[in-house]
């Protein structure tokens, strides 16, 4: 069974590691960080984590699809998409570590 990391779990991790910090801070630190990823994302920049990967946005065209129950044809509208693509450090360590 996989678990979850979520961002409460995230700022207790750090509250636990950094001695001195409040959880207020904690929770303060993980705030702008994520705010300051969404930022850069929505504005269509790159996000380059080193050691961990890469996001970008792009922009996708319009596409005739199709609906599954009635077969008939529709247009998928334009929309943005976000794709991340992981550095070598990160495949190796997921690859390394599902081998144990």
């Amino acid at each position: 069974m996989s678990k979850t990391l979520t961002k409460a779990n995230i700022v207790e991790r750090i509250h636990e590691q950094v001695k001195g910090l409040s959880k207020k801070e904690a929770v303060d630190i993980v705030e702008t960080v994520f705010s300051t990823m969404k930022e850069v994302l929505e504005k269509g920049d790159q996000l380059k984590l080193s050691g961990f990967g890469n996001f970008t946005s792009r922009d996708k065209r319009p596409r005739v699809g199709r609906n599954p129950q009635s077969g008939g044809r529709l247009t998928i509208s334009a929309r943005r998409v976000l794709t991340f693509k992981p550095s070598h450090l990160l495949k190796g360590a997921i690859n390394s570590s599902s081998k144990s």
